[in-house]
């Protein structure tokens, strides 16, 4: 199957072309499907289309086909069912986060797509929209009888521009002109606040915001949404970040009026890591929405106050909306272009992972600037630091998405004092990304290593310093 399925991205061009010609031509039985009865015909196709498409694309007939905008690989082979991807997780080979054995399904997207359209890049992204679950097992075919070849692209979300007296104190400081500095802070395991103030209490008057995790790792801790409310109820600024993994649209739109009602200003929307490498491997992921589709539902109850179902709420929240990018996994060629997609969803700043790798991320910004999203969002760059050479080895190894070259390693290992490596290594970093046009400022992160980090912070002076470039 995997074969035929890696065959069918080969010859994408092909395919697509038959499909084009095929949803001309389609309409014109339209008259004899009306005739036997839609509901009939739909009956009908239903075998016939399983059959093919499972054969050719490993189709999981979620009745809502994309494989027209998709390269002729199907996203529901991603085992979170991502509609716009790839995830952050994919391997250094280009394997799956979640099933290391098997190629990335958007990587296969992504190659098949710039079969049928070489200048692919230099379009906008088209946006999927949220599986809607009713249409499982349903017939995508018949609605290309119908004369409906082309999926629902969801429409690109304007910008928001928030008056300044209603502006929260990390979107103030995106707009201000100098370096923005966040750092991230896991929940404590333990229904007391006190370890989370006391480690929050660190950057006080040093950060403009700090990040809540939410299961990071897939690891329980307490939730993000009430960590994220203790601080804001103790005069802090946080980031709530909401995962996809645990919760269904329901409980997501649920939880982003609650963190509302309890003064959190700043959300940061993720699809979310994979249970599998957590402390419950045997739970089971939910993934009913990805980042994309849940930055474009938060846009749309904060700009149209709505739910994802269209209904209208009392009082839409105010919320300043942000998503991660990780430039430096595969593919990267393909790295802006999901950037892009998020931007165009509606995240207003971007935080991207563990930056240890300086190459990738210059060429990284310079396609940014190229397409001029440096001006449409914030970017900040990721960075950080651990306390030994093995410590960040174990983190190469089991946190998604992070890469560290071999020769940084090595200098960790050769070092006589690691940790105060480490801290120089981060500071190095900093001071060579701070020259890079269209960096908005930093995201400090370093698990339980929360002194250090306030240390590299009060040192860099980062909140005093002007950015390169002002957004």
């Amino acid at each position: 199957m995997l074969a035929l399925r890696l065959w069918s991205v080969r010859h994408a061009r092909g395919l697509g072309r038959a499909y084009t010609g095929l949803s001309k031509v389609a309409p014109l039985l339209a008259p004899l499907a009306r005739l036997v009865g839609m509901g009939r015909t739909e009956a009908l196709l239903i075998p016939v289309e399983r059959l093919a498409k499972s054969t050719l694309f490993d189709c999981r007939m979620c009745g809502q086909c994309v494989l027209s905008a998709t390269g002729m690989a199907c996203p529901m082979n991603c085992p979170k069912e991502m509609r716009n991807g790839p995830c952050g997780g994919v391997r250094a080979d280009g394997g799956c986060e979640v099933r290391p054995e098997l190629p990335c399904a958007w990587v296969e997207a992504g190659a098949g797509a710039k079969r049928i359209a070489g200048d692919r890049l230099a379009h906008p992204t088209p946006l999927l929209p949220a599986i809607d679950q009713r249409r499982r097992g349903a017939s995508s075919w018949i609605q290309v009888l119908q004369g409906r070849p082309d999926p629902a692209f969801q429409p690109p979300v304007g910008q928001r521009i928030t008056p300044v007296p209603q502006q929260g104190a990390l979107e103030a400081a995106c707009n201000s002109g100098r370096l923005v500095v966040t750092v991230e802070v896991a929940p404590p395991d333990s229904p007391r606040p006190d370890a989370l103030l006391a480690r929050a209490g660190l950057f006080a008057g040093r950060v403009d915001a700090i990040n809540i995790t939410d299961g990071a790792g897939g690891n329980c801790h307490m939730s993000s949404v009430a960590a994220s409310a203790i601080l804001a109820a103790h005069g802090h600024v946080p980031v709530y970040q909401i995962a996809c993994r645990d919760r269904n649209r329901i409980a997501i739109q649920g939880d982003m009026l609650g963190a509302a009602a309890l003064g959190v200003k700043n959300i940061l929307c993720l699809t979310g890591d994979d249970v599998s490498q957590g402390d419950h491997p045997q739970a089971k992921p939910v993934f009913d929405l990805d980042a994309v589709s849940l930055l474009h539902i938060a846009r749309g109850m904060c700009d149209r106050g709505e739910y994802a179902s269209g209904r209208k709420l009392q009082e839409a929240p105010d919320l300043f909306i942000g998503a991660t990018a990780n430039p430096f996994v595969p593919p990267y060629a393909d790295r802006v272009a999901n950037l892009e997609k998020k931007v165009l969803a509606g995240a207003r700043f971007i935080q991207t992972q563990f930056c240890f790798d300086l190459g990738p991320f210059v060429d990284f910004m310079r396609e940014v600037r190229r397409r001029g999203l440096h001006r449409r969002a914030h970017i900040i760059v990721g960075v950080g630091t651990l306390k030994s050479a093995k410590a960040l080895a174990w983190m190469v190894r089991h946190v998604p998405g992070v890469q560290v070259p071999s020769l940084l390693l090595a200098r960790l290992e050769g070092a006589r004092d690691p940790q105060r490596e480490a801290r120089r290594i981060c500071i190095e970093t900093i001071d060579a990304l701070a020259q890079i046009e269209g960096v908005a400022g930093f995201h400090l992160m370093g698990h339980r290593n929360e002194d250090t980090l306030a240390e590299i912070i009060a040192e860099c002076d980062l909140r005093r310093r002007p950015r390169l470039h002002t957004v």
